[in-house]
């Protein structure tokens, strides 16, 4: 116990210093996500409709009801901070749980130690676990997981199988890669059991698929349609349309593409470690766990391959940033197969093993500048243009808007102004608002409460007020290079 207690405070001074550290430089909002899914749980209790629906359709709702503690604080909404605190704990609890599962499979504190070292002290990593982004939150159930199917193979008791079951449930409605590991997790329990091993995978499939058939039902309570998520107008489908891009129907460029994201975001010696280390597992009796690991990387070659979900990285064309950071999750696989390499160095030479955190960090601590954190990084590049008409129409807003006089908006990247302005989203009429949103964009000749409008040229809601008869008048345009112009309406004449 004491042993752990170590491990969460060293977890803990970590990931406190990396919250200091983004929160003071203001890096916490840079990914537009990270604001979007802090604004939709603040809908949920802050809303013209406030209340379940707010959760949408398309984001897994994890991370929005862990912000739900915080989110009221207009402090806490306007810096990120109330995203920032569960995502952190998130990080304590991956670590403690990845120790936990490296101590169980290669019973010894020192390989469990180079395990959480390798992880932890991953700059892209820590960098996300100070942001509101869904990636350590689902690094977290998958620590779960593997530690409650290590626990099952040793015990097969009823307490590993419903944690199992759980974390099914975590991942699962965290991202959707989730869905994907339920089939293998349910494989590793029913071959681990010493008994009924067909009823057990049968059991553990049934429980811990109640978890997609939830967001399936909840997406046909919502929009009518179960697979909203998928094929609605704000899935990945809908978002990327019939656009070709690297990797799409090719495994060997998906592969490529996926390969090179692992390696800017886990570091080229750290996958080579987890290479050695998952050939090592085959006779140390971890190939189960290990491989286990390896599923969420397969997941997203395949996304890029059949899923219209590119990733973009720097080194390859177009040179750019998108989804960059999905390499995140070969952190966990290749620090969890560093207990391998040093379980097979001779017991009077393992203590060097320490030596792996190190040349697995040597990336950083070669060039150590935040622009070599691809996650930062990609972040940075991708907001440019977005921080800057944010800050440009938050002065504006704070300047001319008045309480009461109502502001439509789309709920995209406009919402981040009234989060840095501290607007109440209550006196936001927005998508989410159901038939208000439908009656005043559908006819804004006809019903025109709100006195101001804020879209970007070219989006739906901006073609809306632009039309003949609609008493909304652009006011001011907020032009920036790389991005679509911000519009400011103004209801004019009546």
């Amino acid at each position: 116990m004491l042993e752990l207690i170590c491990v969460g405070l060293a977890l803990t001074l970590l990931v406190l210093a990396a919250d200091v550290y983004c929160y003071g430089r203001g890096f916490i909002l840079y990914y537009g996500d990270a604001e979007a899914h802090l604004n939709i749980s603040r809908s949920v209790i802050d809303s013209r409709t406030p209340g379940y629906d707010q959760l949408g359709s398309v984001w897994l709702p994890v991370l929005h009801v862990l912000c739900l503690p915080f989110v009221g604080s207009d402090v806490l909404w306007s810096s990120g901070l109330a995203g920032t605190i569960p995502v952190s704990l998130c990080f304590v609890i991956a670590g403690l749980f990845l120790y936990s599962a490296g101590k169980l499979t290669y019973a010894s504190s020192l390989a469990a130690t180079v395990v959480l070292a390798c992880f932890a002290l991953n700059p892209n990593l820590l960098y996300l676990a100070a942001i509101p982004m869904t990636e350590l939150v689902f690094l977290a159930g998958l620590a779960l997981l593997l530690y409650a199917g290590i626990t099952f193979q040793r015990d097969n008791g009823q307490r590993a199988f419903w944690f199992g079951v759980f974390s099914c449930w975590w991942v699962s409605l965290t991202r959707y890669e989730g869905w994907f590991l339920i089939p293998f997790a349910a494989a590793w329990f029913g071959f681990s059991a010493r008994r009924k091993r067909l009823w057990t995978s049968i059991a553990f499939v049934s429980f811990a698929s109640l978890a997609p058939i939830y967001w399936l039902a909840h997406n046909w309570f919502i929009t009518g349609n179960p697979f909203d998520f998928f094929n609605g107008p704000y899935s990945p489908h809908a978002i990327q349309g019939n656009r070709n891009y690297p990797g799409y129907h090719d495994w060997k460029t998906a592969f490529a593409y996926y390969t090179e994201a692992a390696k800017l975001c886990a570091g080229p010696c750290l996958l080579i470690f987890g290479a050695v280390g998952l050939l090592l597992s085959r006779f140390r009796h971890t190939l189960l766990a290990v491989a286990f690991l390896l599923l969420p990387l397969l997941f997203y070659v395949w996304s890029i391959h059949s899923s219209s979900v590119p990733v973009f990285v720097p080194t390859l064309w177009p040179n750019s940033y998108y989804n960059t950071r999905y390499g995140i999750v070969a952190v966990v696989w290749a620090a969890f197969a560093c207990g391998a390499i040093v379980m097979a160095v001779p017991a009077r030479w393992r203590r060097f093993a320490l030596v792996l955190p190190v040349l697995a960090l040597s990336p950083w601590l070669i060039h150590p500048s935040k622009d070599n954190v691809i996650c930062w990084k990609e972040s940075q590049v991708n907001s440019i243009s977005r921080r800057a008409w944010t800050n440009s129409a938050t002065a504006l807003v704070r300047m001319e808007y008045r309480s009461g006089q109502g502001i439509i908006a789309s709920f995209g990247d406009p919402i981040g102004i009234f989060c840095q302005s501290k607007i109440h989203l209550r006196q936001v009429l927005h998508v989410g608002n159901g038939p208000e949103w439908l009656a005043t964009t559908s006819r804004p000749d006809l019903v025109h409460r709100e006195l101001w409008a804020l879209a970007q040229q070219g989006d739906a809601l901006s073609k809306s007020l632009e039309q003949r008869g609609s008493p909304y008048e652009i006011v001011r345009s907020i032009e920036v290079r790389g991005a679509p112009a911000l519009l400011i309406f103004k209801r004019g004449h009546e």
